[in-house]
């Protein structure tokens, strides 16, 4: 696990493309991101130092001491191995010792199973309370999307 470079970009643009579950953004929105918002964000590396999985986040500005884990995703051949989690872990341990980070909040839709297991877990592991509410109905998108449910996670232990 690292923080992320610019390098790191096309590799995640390329994850997200290919989990055919996350909104898939620009190319150019993964090098911003990694350029603007490396220090709320992780890579997991494979063998050869390849991006195998990234998580990237965001503090509130109107909360921030709390995480928006904007996406999370891992290469298809390296899922179910704990990647995702230890991803999430690992950014969120890294931005508790520096004394920033209370919560997490995160969105999921309904047939995400995968995130909504991850989150659920995350909070268990943590000894954190999680709520779970409706977001942003689907009516609320102007084209085809399910809606997003608004998972909180803390307060996170120090």
């Amino acid at each position: 696990m690292k923080v992320p470079t610019v390098d790191d970009g096309a590799a995640a643009w390329r994850i997200a493309r290919d989990s055919r579950v996350l909104d898939v953004n620009s190319s150019y929105s993964y090098l911003l991101w990694f350029r603007d918002f490396a220090r709320t964000s992780a890579v997991a590396l494979g063998s050869g130092d390849v991006p195998v999985g990234f998580v990237t986040g965001f503090f509130r500005p109107e909360r921030p001491d709390t995480l928006v884990v904007w996406q999370i995703a891992v290469d298809r051949e390296q899922r179910g191995r704990g990647t995702a989690s230890a991803l999430l872990d690992h950014l969120t341990a890294r931005l508790a010792a520096d004394g920033v980070l209370r919560r997490l909040e995160t969105t999921v839709s309904p047939d995400n199973t995968a995130s909504h297991e991850l989150f659920r877990s995350f909070a268990e592991r943590h000894a954190a309370p999680l709520e779970k509410d409706m977001l942003f109905p689907a009516d609320l998108f102007p084209d085809t999307h399910e809606a997003e449910f608004l998972y909180r996670i803390g307060p996170l232990r120090r």
